[in-house]
């Protein structure tokens, strides 16, 4: 997971710099005659590798601009970490508001916030100046959320 504009910038890069090697690399093992199975078995890794970074660039995007949701319950750590990229803040600037060392929140943050306590997501989240509304799904809500096709209306 992405957490600073430090990350996100070499994430950008790395991601430029992996499409550049895998076109290099499917160019060299056609020049040896390898058919486009063998190329694709090869890249595999590399393509995995590739796209959880891209999932983690666009993730850290949709923070940015205030899109995101989380479930279950034990998301709130990603969710912290996303209400802070949303108020554009570093983890210094929230240390300051939280008053507390920077390395704090980095260590929370690295572990994605991991058995914070209620009352530490509340402190959070005041000095980011947000509320958090939890809402509790039925069973009916959520197959009727499965359901649902954006582009076509209930189903």
């Amino acid at each position: 997971m992405i957490r600073t504009e430090k990350e996100y910038a070499l994430a950008l890069r790395r991601v430029q710099e992996n499409r550049q090697r895998v076109e290099e690399y499917r160019a060299a093992w056609e020049r040896e005659g390898l058919d486009a199975e063998q190329i694709d078995r090869l890249l595999r890794p590399i393509l995995m590798f590739h796209q959880d970074l891209e999932d983690d660039v666009r993730m850290y995007e949709r923070a940015r601009h205030r899109v995101f949701g989380f479930t279950p319950l034990a998301g709130i750590g990603r969710l912290l970490i996303n209400l802070r990229i949303a108020n554009g803040l570093s983890q210094r600037e929230l240390a300051q508001r939280l008053h507390v060392h920077e390395s704090v929140v980095s260590r929370d943050e690295r572990n994605d916030y991991h058995g914070v306590t209620v009352e530490r997501a509340d402190r959070i989240i005041s000095a980011l100046g947000e509320e958090v509304v939890v809402a509790v799904k039925t069973n009916a809500d959520l197959r009727a959320d499965r359901e649902y096709d954006p582009a076509r209306g209930r189903v």
